[in-house]
């Protein structure tokens, strides 16, 4: 695929030439293996509520591993990957996170949906001094020298999204979310934007994991007299949530939904007749125009089938592995202390436009896009912004953020 991105994104030739040097032994003994091979961790729900959103994930891993494999690898190996069932409990997570780092010694790990997984994997990640590339968006409020959020901080999806709707003439908000740490930690940016602006919350809302039942939520919907709903709802949720909309003849015309968590996998899943007419906001779709997102598509199709979608925490968990790439090439090492090293300030040409790893929080730089879903059951942007947008994770930025003393929910 493009000489594998210009042989990972730009590197120099003195840089590439240091790390054939090193060959595979120049990672850890615990990562290269005897084989040839360096071995890193998939950690996804296979199984359970999440595993809705999270095979697309996992799949756009294993397609940028087998592109770097065809391309000749990493510091002269071939990646191999253990992959570990998350099962959509966070308990589990952080136990198969162990067993991926202390048992398996891979190098690093590519992982988690939920901010529930990541929130507890993460001292697992620290305590071990291993790597999670995390590829989805997420509440911000945290940093953590052991995890690179591939995904959106709130000031690359949650608050862009929200001035959309402003913009766009919404008053009168309801707050629909699953009841974790993301959606409380999101519903808690958006009152205190909303307030800023003048806007009114008249309902929040939130539905455990496994709820399948909204009948009581949606009366509180239409008791409410929201122009819009801004829905945090992951997993299966949507589903229930959505169809049971449409049953009592509810679209988009009535209760416009701007959705943080519904990307093309589960439109296809819902249903495009169903969502057809709602927002989302998030940093890439699949009709991104460019021709990194077409290849990107293609080999993707190609490989799971043309019914498949991609999505932007597909497209983010297939950068990680790339930028991942790039970095231990960068490094000679796949140790990650010298990866994250190379880190510092590197960029890659992705699907999504150009981004680039930030050394100050360990996020990335993203454009931001919102989108509509259409009948086609695709998601084309009616808004984007003219240049990737700096990651902040706090919202030390934003006066409102700041003047609302907004802190990390656990």
């Amino acid at each position: 695929m493009n000489q594998l991105w210009k042989r990972l994104a730009g590197i120099t030739l003195a840089g590439i030439m240091t790390a054939s040097l090193a060959g595979c032994g120049g990672g850890s003994q615990a990562s290269a293996g005897e084989d040839g091979a360096v071995k890193v961790g998939l950690l996804h729900s296979l199984t359970g509520s999440m595993a809705i959103s999270e095979t697309s994930v996992r799949d756009a891993e294993v397609l940028a591993i087998e592109e770097i494999n065809a391309a000749g690898g990493v510091n002269g190996c071939q990646i191999s990957y253990v992959e570990e069932d998350g099962a959509s409990n966070p308990s589990t997570f952080a136990t198969k996170a162990e067993k991926l780092i202390e048992e398996d010694e891979v190098a690093t790990v590519f992982g988690c949906w939920t901010s529930s997984s990541r929130k507890a994997v993460k001292s697992v990640f620290e305590d071990y001094g291993n790597l999670l590339w995390y590829p989805v968006q997420y509440e911000g409020m945290e940093t953590s020298e052991n995890i690179v959020y591939m995904g959106a901080a709130p000031n690359q999806q949650i608050v862009p999204a929200i001035q959309y709707l402003v913009d766009q003439g919404y008053k009168k908000f309801f707050l629909l979310g699953s009841d974790y740490v993301f959606p409380r930690t999101a519903n808690m940016i958006i009152n205190a934007q909303l307030k800023a602006a003048g806007c009114e919350v008249v309902g929040e809302e939130y539905a455990d994991m496994e709820q399948t039942e909204f009948s009581a939520i949606i009366s509180k919907i239409e008791a409410s007299g929201c122009d819009v709903i801004v829905n945090t709802l992951n997993g299966t949720g949507n589903v229930s949530f959505f169809k049971q909309m449409a049953e009592k003849n509810y679209t988009s015309e009535d209760y416009m939904t701007m959705s943080f968590s519904i990307a093309e996998e589960e439109v296809k899943t819902i249903g495009a007749d169903i969502l057809k007419g709602h927002m989302v906001s998030w940093n890439y779709y699949q009709t991104t125009e460019g021709e990194k997102n077409d290849a990107f598509v293609s080999a993707y199709k190609e490989k799971f089938g043309e019914d498949r979608v991609t999505s932007d925490p597909a497209e983010a968990a297939y950068d990680a592995v790339y930028m991942w790439a790039a970095a231990c090439e960068k490094a000679g090492s796949f140790e990650v202390e010298d990866v994250l090293a190379a880190l510092d300030g590197m960029s890659i040409d992705a699907p999504e436009g150009t981004i680039t790893f930030d050394a100050d929080n360990n996020h990335i730089y993203k454009p931001v896009r919102v989108g509509e879903i259409q009948e086609d059951g695709l998601i084309y942007t009616v808004y984007e912004t003219n240049e990737a947008v700096k990651p902040d994770p706090y919202l030390t930025t934003y006066d409102w953020a700041v003047a609302a003393d907004l802190q990390p929910l656990e």
